[in-house]
């Protein structure tokens, strides 16, 4: 069996530095500034390709990605992770709504933690999860760029009206 070759690079985004890291065959983890991530610093075709799909977002022009992803995480993080990936672009849920989406409706806080720890920013949405008063809430990438995000979601989906 061939050892897995780790990989990350950061890259201009926008909303700063991203991190893209990928282990030869999936992108692993995104994360916001200039990050040391687990293997060598050097970008790939794959770190190199969800940079420009990133792009293409910022820009406006992409509203789902196409990557190849493998977030690791706790059985009931991956469900809450594949609830964010089901969210619509330019629309926004609450906590309270994925967790009932996940089938686990009294889980709220449980879905913010998984929600905190979503190894793929943007490309797994969890900007487009806010609190239950309509307001965008924590973020790990801060609360001005979870609002920058929503934005450009709203701003390019009335331009495709």
């Amino acid at each position: 069996m061939a050892a897995v070759s780790h990989t990350f690079f950061p890259y201009v985004t926008p909303v700063g530095h991203i991190t893209i890291a990928a282990d030869g065959s999936s992108i692993t983890e995104i994360a916001f500034g200039k990050k040391q991530l687990e293997g060598a610093e050097r970008p790939t075709e794959l770190t190199n390709r969800a940079a420009n799909q990133l792009q293409e977002y910022f820009a406006g022009k992409r509203t789902a990605f196409d990557l190849p992803l493998n977030p690791k995480g706790t059985p009931f993080q991956t469900s809450v992770w594949a609830a964010l990936a089901d969210i619509p672009y330019g629309e926004t849920r609450s906590y309270r709504e994925i967790a009932e989406a996940i089938g686990k409706p009294r889980a709220q806080r449980a879905v913010g933690g998984a929600n905190n720890k979503n190894p793929l920013p943007i490309v797994i949405p969890c900007h487009r999860v806010i609190g239950a008063n309509g307001k965008p809430v924590g973020y790990g990438g801060g609360l001005k760029t979870k609002e920058f995000l929503l934005d450009l979601e709203q701003k390019a989906n009335k331009h495709q009206d």
